[in-house]
């Protein structure tokens, strides 16, 4: 896998803290607009903190999963990925 997320961790609510295989770091923070069709079901804060790494890959139960990719390309560009 190419952008592999090595370290995984919740700081509040619902916000993660990610490192890269590469030692990139970055924060993902999820406003209340991303929490519809399939994650509607992460707006319960039992729910999110649910987060888990499943080979590089940010994952909770149900088979959802945040693109690493994508994290790493907008951690790169602004130190966060913001959700909305």
């Amino acid at each position: 896998m190419r952008w592999e997320v090595v370290e995984l961790k919740q700081c509040g609510k619902y916000a993660l803290q990610v490192r890269f295989r590469d030692g990139m770091e970055g924060s993902v923070r999820f406003l209340p607009s991303f929490f519809r069709g399939v994650f509607a079901e992460l707006q319960d804060p039992a729910q999110f903190s649910r987060v888990r790494l499943v080979d590089g890959v940010v994952t909770w139960p149900g088979e959802l999963d945040l693109a690493p990719d994508a994290m790493h390309d907008e951690i790169k560009r602004n130190g966060q990925w913001l959700l909305a």
